[in-house]
């Protein structure tokens, strides 16, 4: 099985320091979706692994959450991609919770779920927290600069991280790298 790991605000859609609360407020950016339906039609699962405090700080609510999800779903969708699976963590990052990113939790519930080891499993993101989680379950993890990607880049000479990363300018970019390996 083919498989990718992608965070949500920052790599697949625009991202706020406001929280994305609402569909309405929940923008793809440019080359996205299409970058997903790359993956899908060279037959990858692509999964979502995404921290989403917003809920427990009390920005939105589940339901607005897969409202959020369905209009993600959709758009995709719109231009051939599909996204197999979405995990989220709704917690606050003071909860104590193991699923918040840079905890591992939603990355080991993915390999109890799809029976496999996510060791060298492309896991993209934009912030420390992602490449942290990807990397504490072996998985490769991969920086975009979208987001809060360019920021982050710049603190990587001083971030813990067990293995080098590799930047890209945004989604696209580093899906057509992965694709033309």
């Amino acid at each position: 099985m083919k498989l990718i790991l992608l965070d949500r605000d920052g790599v697949i859609n625009e991202d706020s320091d406001a929280f994305i609360k609402s569909p309405e407020e929940w923008r793809l950016l440019p080359g996205s979706a299409e970058a997903i339906a790359a993956l899908t039609y060279a037959r990858y699962q692509v999964v979502v692994v995404t921290n989403q405090s917003g809920i427990a700080r009390g920005h939105f609510d589940l339901g607005t959450l897969n409202r959020i999800h369905e209009k993600m779903q959709r758009e995709v969708g719109n231009v051939g991609g599909r996204i197999d699976a979405i995990f989220y963590c709704p917690h606050g990052p003071d909860d104590g919770c193991e699923c918040r990113k840079p905890k591992p939790g939603m990355f080991q519930d993915i390999e109890r779920r799809l029976q496999i080891k996510l060791h060298g499993v492309a896991a993209i993101g934009d912030s420390l927290r992602d490449l942290q989680a990807a990397q504490a379950v072996g998985a490769r993890a991969i920086l975009v600069r979208t987001g809060k990607g360019s920021e982050t880049e710049k603190t990587l000479a001083q971030a813990p991280l067990a293995e080098p990363v590799e930047v890209f300018d945004d989604l696209a970019a580093a899906v057509d790298a992965l694709l033309s390996q």
